[in-house]
């Protein structure tokens, strides 16, 4: 399958769908956090022809989107509405299964309510992390190992130059349950 992972720096949803045996690429205004990685383009994703592809999954910039940074919303409308239309755009690319992921804020009201929202502890993760999913003809995310521990440390993340980069990293138990959960999907559909 062609699928593009947008808005995604670190590669681990790209790298996990590759390992399933798809033909992943990861997309992101900054360079992959993978040294040398070739399935990674470095452009807007609206630069890319979607014509043939099976599925993306982004992860928009939720600086002007998530209730975490809501402090800070007020005299940066613009760039709010901007981030909406944004999404609202990759929703309505013309792929069958799209999946978009932001944790929770102005999307709910902006826009519409996410299909889910996970939490990595549900994927074997101790942590705390309210990540929500809307989706376009994908499934729901089935848990994979509920594990005990509800430890906020994105939220506690101490400031750093990286900072915003760790947040936005997707959790490796959850980068596996999109690709095998999801590439099944994708698989199940072009054998009948």
């Amino acid at each position: 399958m062609k699928i593009i992972v947008a808005c995604e720096e670190w590669g681990r949803v790209k790298t996990a769908l590759r390992a399933k045996g798809h033909n992943a690429y990861s997309c992101d205004l900054k360079p992959s956090q993978i040294p040398g990685d070739p399935y990674h383009f470095q452009c807007d994703m609206r630069a890319l022809d979607y014509s043939r592809i099976d599925m993306v999954i982004a992860f928009p910039d939720c600086t002007y989107l998530a209730v975490s940074g809501a402090r800070w919303w007020k005299g940066r409308e613009k760039e709010q509405q901007e981030a909406i239309e944004f999404v609202k755009w990759i929703a309505n690319l013309s792929v069958p299964r799209i999946a978009i992921e932001n944790p929770i804020g102005k999307l709910s009201t902006a826009w519409r309510k996410p299909d889910q929202i996970v939490q990595p502890w549900m994927f074997g993760h101790g942590e705390v992390k309210a990540t929500c999913l809307w989706l376009k003809g994908l499934p729901l995310l089935k848990p994979t190992n509920i594990v005990e521990g509800r430890y906020p440390r994105v939220h506690l993340e101490p400031p750093s130059l990286m900072r915003r980069s760790n947040r936005a990293r997707t959790y490796q138990g959850i980068a596996n349950a999109m690709a095998e959960q999801w590439g099944k999907e994708v698989e199940s559909d072009i054998e009948l």
